[in-house]
């Protein structure tokens, strides 16, 4: 459960929710995509209360990808690619040159046009999950909001993914909101960290505010250790 908090967020940036197990990440996170519905309070977007949006409008501004990711059994990548366009034309409406212009862009911006006649579900992971944000390009929104996006992948694949998600950023100028279990990914790719904890915002800053020894102990309750990484400079934290 949400505490009371009062928060504005910048666009065509990266933020990133961190917060130990049940600190209200992903809440938050479902609030803004308007996957759940609000008991108090406010949130507004492009100057307007998030419950007078429209679905489709809002679609067209806000992309969300859940933690668990619907069933794909039987689709092909392009076909899942495909389905980013149901805001702009609906259930029955035709699916136009600018509609399949969007989707060759999506997948050429996310890599897997060498996929578009496979299987979703003979990918792997980590290509899965590129296929999930093709999609959310293919949508044309101004945001993205990623809900632990890179829990059940290794390493390499963590690191492929945001690194996509960057790019997009720069790219594309976006903003992402990103729930990240990982702090150490937060500090990598994150513009700004938002740190919950007991359902209270109890720390906003960038990295460098956030990955110090204090910070981390008061958001995670342990005792943990920062250093710098050798190539790139930003924090990097760990357990004493």
């Amino acid at each position: 459960m949400l505490q009371p908090l009062t928060i504005a967020l910048p666009a065509r940036r990266i933020i990133g929710l961190i917060g130990h197990n049940g600190s209200g990440k992903s809440t938050l996170i479902k609030l803004l995509a308007r996957q759940q519905p609000l008991t108090g309070g406010t949130i507004s977007f492009d100057g307007k209360g998030l419950d007078e949006w429209r679905s489709r409008p809002f679609a067209r501004k806000v992309a969300y990808l859940p933690q668990q990711t619907p069933n794909t059994a039987g689709m092909l990548v392009s076909e899942l690619v495909a389905l980013g366009r149901y805001p702009w034309h609906g259930a029955l409406g035709r699916f136009g040159l600018q509609d399949n212009r969007m989707v060759e862009e999506a997948m050429e911006l996310t890599d897997v046009t060498s996929y578009r006649d496979r299987l979703v579900e003979t990918l792997s992971g980590g290509e899965r999950q590129r296929v999930w944000l093709a999609m959310l390009v293919a949508q044309n929104a101004d945001w993205l909001l990623l809900d632990e996006p890179t829990s059940a992948l290794d390493i390499a694949h963590q690191v492929e993914v945001l690194s996509l998600v960057r790019r997009l950023t720069e790219e594309r100028g976006l903003g992402v909101v990103v729930v990240l279990h990982d702090v150490n990914m937060a500090a990598r790719f994150c513009d700004e960290i938002l740190a919950l904890h007991s359902g209270m915002l109890i720390a906003r800053g960038t990295p460098e505010d956030i990955v110090t020894p204090n910070q981390l102990q008061a958001i995670y309750g342990t005792r943990m250790g920062v250093m710098r990484h050798p190539d790139t400079g930003h924090p990097v934290s760990y357990v004493r």
